[in-house]
């Protein structure tokens, strides 16, 4: 023990739950003992007590105190809600079984609106868990209510004026540190030199700090609002200019050269430096405009790059000729990388005017509004119940748990109410703190917990048979006691958490009612009842887990990645009027995907074990959307789109198309071999099913380029398809880059 608690106690974990600690123990003690040896109310204080546990510690509201506390004053209502609905339902077991259905269904699900209402939902549940068991005592729902409102009250005042942690830098700041280091390369390699290391390196951090795991949760947007959503996409387009423009590719051949015209070269290098002086001077003013105090303001449209992409594109079509073959590849790659990084500013500078609020009164270009930012023309309430009803199918992880945690509590009230196990709130507390995601991880927690409740029930034993009817004992005790368990709890693991808080609770109720050692030994069965049921439940609801949907989710992508490849492949070449697959249909395929990653991320197995890059699969899904939409929007130049590749269907482009688009197939088999799932991707039947040695030294963009001596603007799309799918086989390369199975941890 001397050894592992210097440790522990070590480090910005510990800070966080030494802070969390006090907070809870100041305030539930600022309000249980005036409440019950001041007033003589041990309802009021019981209340205010179980407030501030519940709101402080199941919950899991992310951000700072000064973070947390708006949340949990908002959530204030909705406990009223719940102690009156608890204390009206108590009437008798079935009514109460029938409430903790609904009620944990709607509090569980509330976790598809984000972070801040899925931290909060634990503490909710308790709010209605503790009233809805007997004694039926509505008379005494007043004094239940103002237990509440004081014990919120005061752990709101603990989080606004004791503990001012530094608030971490927000979004938005993020963002435009991000949007200023895509300025500043774009305006260096304007200037015709390539980006110096420290640009290079400010561009990677900046990058890096908008990655999802990067993100503090409190910061990140993810409620389904329409400033939220285009905040989100903000970030995306952001890390994707910043990728383009630090690996753009160095100039071709100068003019005179065997490869270039003079006078093309000049006009196609004048074309390149004026999109790359627009890009940083519009990307620098947005990032002013983010960094500016108050209400983001005088946001570019995205239509101010508009004529210097038409440009570029124009003098693109009379670039380098196809008689030097590496001159013609290195030229069109630099080009082809910066009508992506175009196209990359073009979406942030949307994506910041919707965010601002300026999407209905600035003039959203058809091909953003109707693409990328779909939500742009959207009603918020609409945006919502999209993402609400959405999740309401037996995939989605929100809704998955949600059912698991109703089932598991409605269970565990009915046996408490039939079996009539007294302090039976401490069995559906075990039931929707134990329960995880999968039978597995279910069965670790309870064993633990169990271990360390017995424990802790011979300790509690203890104390209350020697301090016997002294209640001044057990009021020294408590505050020591609960400090510890909040303490040392989430530091140490469930184990310890449930032994500390099993002498807490006995330490409580000691001082509320004559009380011996069975109450200890009520507090374990209950325990063992709780587990057992939530044990039950995980076993009868989707046993795998969120790791399983996870596997299933990203096969999905996959094959979506698969099928986008052929349907935009087989639009070009004229084989298909249009692609197979909604832009909705993937966009919510791929939401669910990062809804379940994002829960996978909270459980304690090793991501890694299976071989699989997830967060790289995700990546892939959005590069192939958006490539395709690319390929195939409405900007394209004259002789570009739908069927301009008519010509080309035996250049190398469908077959290479097959071969990557089988690869993607092979591993979405690999992972979810029943399938089933109608985004499968139909076969091109030019290479067979599951080439081997997919990667960068197979699919290139030489073969593609070797029959491209058509028409310029024909060429140039066959180049900006090959680097599209050459891109595809590389992030292929990276999901495929974890360790090999058999390496999980516990």
């Amino acid at each position: 023990m001397r050894r592992l608690l210097p440790g522990v106690l070590s480090g910005a974990p510990a800070a966080l739950a030494a802070r969390n600690a006090a907070r809870v123990t100041l305030a539930a003690c600022a309000g249980f003992y005036p409440c019950l040896y001041v007033l003589h109310q041990p309802v009021t204080a019981t209340y205010a007590l179980f407030a501030v546990v519940s709101m402080g510690t199941p919950s899991r509201i992310p951000g700072t105190g000064r973070q947390q506390a708006p949340v949990i004053a908002r959530a204030l209502p909705v406990g009223w809600a719940l102690v009156t609905a608890g204390t009206l339902l108590a009437v008798n077991t079935w009514a109460a079984v029938a409430g903790t259905l609904l009620v944990s269904f709607v509090l569980a699900f509330a976790a598809a609106a984000g972070p801040r209402p899925a931290g909060a939902a634990p503490g909710l549940h308790l709010l209605y868990i503790l009233p809805c068991f007997p004694p039926f005592a509505p008379q005494t729902l007043g004094q239940r209510l103002v237990g509440v409102t004081v014990g919120v009250a005061l752990l709101v005042a603990a989080d606004t004026l004791l503990f001012r942690d530094p608030a971490p830098p927000g979004y938005r700041a993020l963002l435009a540190d991000a949007t200023a280091a895509a300025a500043g390369c774009a305006e260096e390699l304007a200037g015709g030199r390539g980006l110096r290391p420290v640009t290079r390196e400010r561009a990677h951090r900046a990058g890096e700090a908008l990655s999802p795991g990067a993100v503090p949760p409190a910061e990140r947007p993810a409620a389904p609002g329409r400033h939220e959503r285009a905040l989100s996409y903000a970030g995306g387009a952001v890390r994707q200019l910043l990728a383009r423009l630090s690996a753009l590719p160095p100039p071709a051949a100068g003019p005179g050269g065997a490869a270039v015209g003079r006078e093309t070269a000049v006009a196609v290098r004048a074309a390149e430096r004026r999109l790359l002086e627009s890009i940083g001077a519009v990307v620098g003013q947005a990032a002013q405009a983010l960094r500016a105090e108050g209400p983001v303001t005088a946001v570019p449209p995205a239509s101010a790059l508009d004529g210097a992409l038409a440009d570029f594109r124009r003098e693109r079509l009379f670039g380098p000729s196809p008689s030097d073959r590496p001159a013609l590849r290195a030229a069109m790659l630099r080009q082809a990388a910066l009508v992506e990084a175009g196209e990359a500013a073009r979406t942030l500078l949307g994506s910041i005017a919707v965010a601002a609020g300026e999407g209905d009164r600035t003039e959203l270009p058809e091909d953003l509004a109707a693409g990328p930012l779909w939500f742009a023309r959207v009603e918020t309430w609409e945006l919502w119940a999209v993402r609400l009803t959405r999740n309401v199918n037996r995939r989605s992880v929100f809704f998955q748990n949600a059912v698991r945690t109703s089932l598991g509590l409605a269970a565990a009230r009915a046996v408490t109410g039939v079996v009539a196990i007294p302090h039976g709130f401490w069995a559906m507390l075990a039931a929707l703190t134990l329960t995880r995601t999968s039978t597995t991880q279910t069965g670790r927690t309870v064993r633990r917990a169990l271990t360390g409740t017995l424990l802790g029930a011979l300790a509690a034993a203890g104390l209350l048979v020697a301090a016997g009817q002294h209640h001044v004992a057990y009021a020294v005790v408590l505050p020591v006691v609960m400090l510890a368990a909040f303490l040392f709890g989430p530091l140490l693991g469930v184990g310890w958490a449930q032994g500390l808080f099993t002498v807490v609770v006995s330490m409580v109720f000691a001082q509320l009612a004559p009380a011996g050692w069975q109450l200890a030994e009520v507090r374990f069965l209950a325990v063992l009842t709780g587990s057992l049921i939530g044990l039950l439940c995980g076993l009868l609801a989707w046993p795998h887990g969120v790791r399983g949907e996870l596997r299933r989710d990203v096969a999905t992508v996959l094959r979506i990645v698969a099928s986008t490849i052929t349907d935009t492949v087989m639009v070009l070449t004229g084989s298909r009027r249009e692609p197979s697959l909604s832009q909705a249909r993937v966009i919510h395929r791929l939401t669910l995907a990062e809804a379940t990653y994002a829960q996978c991320q909270g459980e304690p197995a090793d991501l890694r074990a299976d071989g699989i890059d997830w967060q790289a699969a995700l990546i892939a899904g959005h590069h192939a959307v958006r490539g395709s939409n690319r390929l195939l929007g409405s900007r394209t130049a004259p002789g570009q789109g739908p069927g301009a590749l008519r010509e080309h269907r035996d250049d190398g482009l469908c077959e290479t198309a097959t071969r990557v688009a089988n690869e993607y197939l092979a591993l979405a088999e690999q992972l979810d071999p029943v399938g089933g799932d109608p985004a499968r991707s139909e076969r091109l039947e030019t290479a067979p099913y599951g080439f081997a040695g997919i990667g960068p030294r197979v699919v290139t963009t030489e073969r593609l380029t070797e029959g491209a001596d058509g028409f310029p603007a024909q060429r140039l799309l066959l180049f900006d398809t090959g680097v599209w799918l050459q891109g595809l086989a590389l992030d292929l390369g990276r999901i495929r880059t974890g360790p090999p199975r058999g390496t999980e941890t516990a």
